[in-house]
C-alpha cells in the first residue's frame, strides 16, 4: 500500500512532509480517534487523574482557545469548511448505497421487472442438450411498484445507470424440495439492457440447455404426470459478471428461488386421434404381425417452436393391480414432428405387435378377467382406457443419448378414448328355434328346472373402420336378457361355449364392412323372470296375429382367431331384435287333433283315467320339446277332468302317434261338474258340435309354477276331439265317411226283424284294449226325426268289446199306427234311414254312468 493510500483522509493543516512532520504523522495516526476517559474532562471540572503538571497545559490550552476564537472572529477558514461538508456527504452517500439504495433498487428490480416471452424455438438438439433461441420483450415498469420512495428510489439510479449488462453466463436450476437436485443448466450469453424506466427491449438470443440428474427430472415429471405435483419450488444460481454501460461491476453469485402452483404449471394438451388403422404387417424372417397406425391432432398455445426428432417408444397396458409391473405389448416410433407457436400439432405414430404376451391373457388371481380383458371391457364400454407410453433406451434415427435416457425413465398414461359399439350389431335372428320345457324332476337351482331354447342365430355385424385385418369366430357365449315392449321377459343363459364360424365381408363404396356370423345353441336355459310378460308374449302370438318383437341386449364374450393367436374378447354389448312369427289366430283350429288308440287305464266310481294316442298338425315354424305338462279341461267355466303329457316331441307340420294322458273325472266341478259332465259326454256320443277349454294351472309346469298360474288367464277353447272309429273311412283312420255315405257314429248299423220284434245293432267301440258293458237301454226309433217306428227298453246288460260288436236281439214294441211304422214295411228287405233316441246304462269298470244319445242317418235293414 503507498503511502498516500495509508495516510488519512484528512491530514492536520500546514504539516510538512520531511522527516520531521512524518514522525509527527505518524505519531498521529497512531493516536487514537477518541481520547480516553482519562483524558478528557468532567462535568464537575475535576480530572481523575491530576497531576502537577496539567495545570499549566490547561491553562495555555485555554489561552490558546482564546487565542484561536479571536482569530476565527477576524477570519473564517473555507477550506476546512467545505472539506468538512463534503466529508459529511461522502459518508452520507456512502451509508445510502451501502445500507438504503441496495435494498431499494432490489425491491424496484423485483416488482418493475416485466419480461414478456415472444417465441421460444429449438435451434438444434445436440448430444449434450438442447439449443433453444429465446425471444422475449423486458422492460422496467415503475407503476408496479407499490412503495413511493422505493419507487423514487429505482427509478433514479436505473436513470443513473442508464443501460445494464451481463457477461457469457451459466445458469443452474436447482430443487430445494428434493434434496437440492440439479434440474438442469443453461448457458447464457452476453447481454445488455436498457433499464430506464418504460423503455422496452426486444431479448433475441440463443442458449444452451443441458439436463442435470435424470432422476431429479424423472421425479418431477411422474408427480406432474400423476396430478400429484401441487407446486414446485426453484432455485436459480449463477455467478454473473454486470457492467453498467462502460463501468465494470465486479463478478456477483446471485441465487433466487420462485414457487409455482400446480394450476399455473403447462398442463398436457387435450388431443384428438384422427386416424386409427389396425393392419397385418409383413415382418421379414418373422410371423405377420399387427400393425397399429395412429394419427394424433393437438394445438400448441404456448410461443414454443422445436422439431422433434424421430422418437421410439415402448406400449405397455396395465397389470392386474396397481403394484404390478406393467405388460410390455408393442413397440411404435413417431415421424418428425414440426411443433410451432400458437399452431395446431400433428403426431404420426407407428407401432408394431408381433406376439401378445401369456401375462396379458392370463386370468388375474381370484378373477375371471385378464389384463387384456379389463382394457377391453373399458373401450367396449365407451370409457377411457389407458395405456402407457415409455420411452426405449435404445434411441431410434438421431435422437441422442440423453433425451432417450430421460424419455425411458418417464412412463406417461396415456387416456385412450373408447368406443361405443351399441350399434355394432346390424341384425340378429334366431331361426329353426326348438323349446324344451323344464325337466319337473330338475331342482330349483337346475338349469334344467327353466325353459331351454334351441336354434340358429345368425349375428350380421358391422366391423369398425379401423380394422382392416382378417379374423375370424370361432366360438361365443353370453348372458342375454329378453325384453318385451321394454320390460324384461327372462335371461338366456348362453354361459358355455357355442361353436361358431363367420365370415368377413369386405366393404364396399356403399357398405362397410361386416361380418357374418352363425353359431348354433343347444338347450340354451330361459329363466323367466316375469311370468306376466310370458303371458303377454304368448296372448299376442296367438291372438296378435302379427310378428312378435323380442329384443335381447346381452354381454357377448368371443373367441377370435388373428395373426397374434387366439383372442378372447370378453363383455362384447350387444343388442338385437328377435323376430317371433304369429302362431296363427286359429291355431288350435288349424292343429287338427285326432284322438285314437284310447284305453282305459283305471276306474273309480267318479272318474276315469285314459290313454290315447293324438295326432295334431303343427302349423307354427317351431318345435318343442315337453318333458310334463298338466292342464285342467273344462266346459263352460266348469273343471270337467285333467289331461297331461310326458316327453313329448312336437314338431312344425304333422305329428302322429302322440301319447296322452287323461282324467275324466267332473266331480271335480262338484254336482254342477256332474251333471255338466254327464250332459258332455251325451252330446259328444251322439256327434254334437262340443267344445272343450284348456286352461294351465300353478302344477302345470311343475318347475315353473307361477308360469303355469299367469297363463291360466288365457283359456283356449277347442272343438272336441274326433275320436278314431273302426271302420269309419279309408283304411279304418277315422277320416272318411260310412259304406252309405253318412258320417261315422257309435251306432254303425241297425238290422229290425218284423216277425220277432226284435232288432240287433252294429257297435263301434273307440276303445283298444278295453270292453264297455251296457248295462241298460231305453231307446226310441224314429223317421224322419219325429215319427216312431218303435220302442226298445231292455235291462240286461251285454258288451261292447273294442272295435266293431253286434249287440244281441233287443225286443222292439213296434208303433203300429204311425207312419214310420209303415215306412218300416215299405223298407221290408231293403234299407231305410232311421234316427234314435235313447237313454242308456254305461259301465266301465267301476265307473257307472247314464247317458243319453240321440243318433241321426243310422242305416237300418229291415227284414222279416
Amino acid at each position: 500500500m503507498s503511502d498516500s493510500e495509508r495516510s488519512p483522509l484528512l491530514s492536520a493543516a500546514g504539516s510538512s512532509k520531511g522527516p520531521k512532520s512524518r514522525d509527527a504523522d505518524e505519531s498521529f495516526e497512531s493516536t487514537p480517534l477518541l481520547s480516553s476517559s482519562a483524558a478528557t474532562p468532567r462535568y464537575d471540572g475535576e480530572r481523575d487523574d491530576a497531576h502537577p503538571g496539567d495545570a499549566a497545559s490547561i491553562a495555555s490550552h485555554a489561552t490558546d482557545t482564546t487565542s484561536a476564537r479571536s482569530v476565527k472572529a477576524r477570519s473564517i477558514r473555507w477550506p476546512s469548511v467545505i472539506a468538512m461538508i463534503v466529508l459529511a456527504f461522502l459518508a452520507l452517500t456512502v451509508m445510502i448505497s451501502a445500507f438504503i439504495v441496495p435494498s431499494a433498487v432490489e425491491e424496484y428490480a423485483k416488482q418493475a421487472t416485466v419480461i414478456e416471452p415472444t417465441n421460444l424455438s429449438l435451434v438444434s438438439i445436440t448430444a449434450n442438450g438442447i439449443r433453444a433461441r429465446i425471444q422475449a420483450n423486458f422492460r422496467l415498469d415503475a407503476q408496479r411498484v407499490e412503495n413511493e420512495h422505493v419507487r423514487r428510489v429505482g427509478k433514479a439510479v436505473t436513470w443513473l445507470a442508464g443501460s445494464l449488462g451481463s457477461g457469457d453466463t451459466k445458469i443452474n436450476v436447482y430443487l430445494p424440495d428434493y434434496n437440492d437436485v440439479l434440474l438442469g443448466t443453461a448457458a447464457v450469453p452476453s447481454l445488455s439492457v436498457s433499464i430506464v424506466d418504460g423503455r422496452n427491449n426486444a431479448v433475441d438470443f440463443v442458449a444452451d440447455l443441458a439436463p442435470g440428474d435424470a432422476d431429479g427430472v424423472r421425479m418431477i415429471a411422474n408427480e406432474w404426470l400423476e396430478g400429484r405435483l401441487n407446486n414446485i419450488r426453484l432455485r436459480g444460481q449463477a455467478d454473473v459478471q454486470l457492467k453498467a454501460g462502460i463501468i465494470p461491476l465486479g463478478t456477483h453469485t446471485i441465487a433466487d428461488s420462485m414457487t409455482f402452483e400446480g394450476s399455473k404449471l403447462p398442463h398436457v394438451p387435450e388431443y384428438n386421434i384422427t386416424r386409427l388403422n389396425f393392419k397385418e404387417e409383413p415382418v421379414p424372417g418373422e410371423p405377420n404381425a399387427m400393425a397399429a397406425e395412429v394419427s394424433i391432432q393437438s394445438f400448441n398455445e404456448y410461443p414454443v417452436s422445436l422439431d422433434v426428432p424421430e422418437l421410439a417408444f415402448e406400449i405397455l397396458v396395465p397389470g392386474c393391480n396397481p403394484t404390478d409391473s406393467s405388460i410390455l405389448i408393442a413397440a411404435a416410433t413417431t415421424s418428425r414432428v414440426a411443433v410451432r407457436a400458437h399452431a395446431a400439432v400433428v403426431v404420426d405414430a407407428h407401432g408394431l405387435i408381433k406376439e401378445l404376451p401369456d401375462s396379458l391373457t392370463q386370468l388375474c388371481p381370484n378373477s375371471d378377467s385378464s389384463p387384456l380383458d379389463m382394457l377391453f371391457k373399458k373401450y367396449l364400454d365407451g370409457e377411457t382406457a389407458t395405456v402407457l407410453v415409455r420411452g426405449q433406451k435404445q434411441p431410434a434415427g438421431d435422437t441422442p443419448d440423453w433425451l432417450a435416457e430421460i424419455l425411458s425413465s418417464i412412463t406417461v398414461p396415456v387416456p385412450f378414448p373408447g368406443r361405443s359399439f351399441d350399434n355394432l350389431i346390424r341384425s340378429f335372428s334366431l331361426t329353426d328355434v326348438h323349446f324344451s320345457m323344464p325337466d319337473p324332476a330338475a331342482e330349483p337351482d337346475d338349469p334344467s328346472s327353466n325353459p331351454r331354447v334351441s336354434g340358429t342365430i345368425l349375428v350380421l355385424a358391422g366391423l369398425p373402420s379401423e380394422m382392416n385385418f382378417s379374423l375370424n369366430v370361432t366360438d361365443v357365449r353370453a348372458n342375454a336378457d329378453v325384453f318385451y315392449r321394454g320390460d324384461k321377459l327372462g335371461e338366456l343363459d348362453l354361459r358355455e361355449w357355442q361353436k361358431a364360424n363367420s365370415t368377413q365381408i369386405p366393404a364396399t363404396e356403399d357398405h362397410e364392412a361386416t361380418l357374418k356370423i352363425q353359431s348354433r345353441i343347444n338347450d340354451a336355459p330361459l329363466n323367466v323372470t316375469d311370468s306376466d310378460v310370458l303371458t303377454d308374449v304368448i296372448q299376442a302370438l296367438i291372438f296378435g296375429g302379427r310378428e312378435v318383437i323380442l329384443t335381447v341386449k346381452a354381454l357377448v364374450d368371443v373367441k377370435v382367431q388373428t395373426i397374434l393367436g387366439e383372442l378372447v374378447v370378453k363383455a362384447v354389448p350387444a343388442e338385437g331384435k328377435i323376430p317371433v312369427k304369429p302362431l296363427g289366430k286359429d291355431i288350435l283350429g288349424s292343429a287338427a287333433p285326432k284322438v285314437g288308440g284310447v284305453e282305459i287305464t283305471d276306474t273309480s266310481p267318479t272318474s276315469i283315467s285314459l290313454r290315447a294316442s293324438v295326432n295334431i298338425t303343427n302349423p307354427t315354424p317351431y318345435s318343442a320339446r315337453i318333458p310334463f305338462i298338466s292342464i285342467y279341461v273344462e266346459n263352460n267355466g266348469t273343471t270337467l277332468g285333467e289331461a297331461f303329457a310326458e316327453n313329448l316331441d312336437v314338431r312344425p307340420g304333422n305329428n302322429t302317434n302322440l301319447s296322452v294322458s287323461a282324467i275324466w273325472n267332473p266331480s271335480m266341478g262338484g254336482e254342477k261338474g256332474i251333471q255338466r259332465g254327464r250332459n258332455l259326454l251325451s252330446e259328444y256320443i251322439s256327434g254334437y258340435n262340443t267344445t272343450l277349454t284348456v286352461r294351465t294351472h300353478r302344477g302345470s309346469i311343475p318347475a315353473l309354477p307361477s308360469l303355469g298360474e299367469a297363463l291360466s288367464r288365457l283359456n283356449f277353447t277347442l272343438p272336441a276331439p274326433r275320436l278314431r272309429l273302426p271302420g269309419s273311412g279309408d283304411d279304418d283312420d277315422g277320416n272318411g265317411p260310412d259304406d252309405d255315405g253318412s258320417q261315422a257314429h257309435f251306432i254303425r248299423d241297425a238290422t229290425f226283424h218284423i216277425l220277432s220284434s226284435t232288432a240287433t245293432f252294429t257297435l263301434v267301440s273307440p276303445l283298444t284294449r278295453n270292453t264297455i258293458f251296457i248295462d241298460s237301454v231305453n231307446a226310441t226309433a224314429l223317421y224322419n226325426h219325429s215319427e216312431p217306428i218303435g220302442r226298445i227298453e231292455y235291462d240286461l246288460p251285454f258288451a261292447a268289446p273294442p272295435g266293431r260288436s253286434q249287440t244281441p236281439k233287443l225286443p222292439v214294441d213296434w208303433s203300429m199306427d204311425s207312419v214310420g211304422y209303415g215306412k218300416l214295411r215299405e223298407a221290408l228287405g231293403g234299407r231305410m234311414k232311421l234316427d234314435a233316441r235313447a237313454v242308456v246304462g254305461v259301465r266301465w269298470g267301476r265307473w257307472v254312468e247314464r247317458v243319453w244319445y240321440v243318433g241321426r242317418g243310422i242305416g237300418a235293414g229291415v227284414r222279416l
